[in-house]
């Protein structure tokens, strides 16, 4: 019985996946629009707030757990001011992205994502649900991979670092 245990825990721990540290040339090498209508590559994204803790938030304005998550995503832009906040929209089209935000009134860096959920940045973050919030932090390194509640007490600590 016990070798049966340690078999299963030991397998369970083998498979699981490692949490990556740095995005993948791939993910940074992808491609968003501004909300000028300008693209721009994810690398340069992250490179204009090099230096700075980042909280990522995928969200779309038809998600209703995105809208439902926001009022705790302004409670966090209260308490952690100096903590940038990237937006990253899977909205259908760019006329929604911008309703959206100003709807909800989302405040921060916003940037829609053409192609959706096929593209190399949503490959590499492995994207089964949103919202869907990350946290980089000053040196650049994925803090926190996947949390998909704004109060995630994960999120908290990674912002607190």
């Amino acid at each position: 019985m016990i070798s049966i245990f340690l078999f299963i825990i030991s397998f369970f721990s083998c498979n699981s996946e490692p949490i990556p540290e740095y995005f993948s040339e791939a993910a940074l090498n992808d491609t968003f629009v501004t909300l000028e209508g300008e693209t721009i590559d994810f690398r340069s994204i992250l490179e204009e707030h090099k230096g700075e803790t980042i909280l990522i938030d995928i969200w779309a304005s038809w998600c209703k757990d995105c809208i439902v998550g926001m009022p705790l995503v302004k409670d966090l832009q209260t308490q952690y001011e100096d903590v940038v906040y990237i937006f990253l929209s899977l909205d259908r089209g760019v006329d929604a992205w911008k309703r959206g935000i100003e709807k909800y009134d989302v405040n921060g860096f916003h940037f829609y994502m053409p192609s959706g959920k096929k593209c190399p940045f949503a490959d590499f973050v492995k994207i089964d649900w949103i919202p869907r919030y990350m946290v980089i932090n000053k040196a650049g390194k994925i803090e926190l991979f996947k949390a998909i509640k704004a109060d995630d007490n994960k999120l908290v600590e990674a912002l607190k670092k």
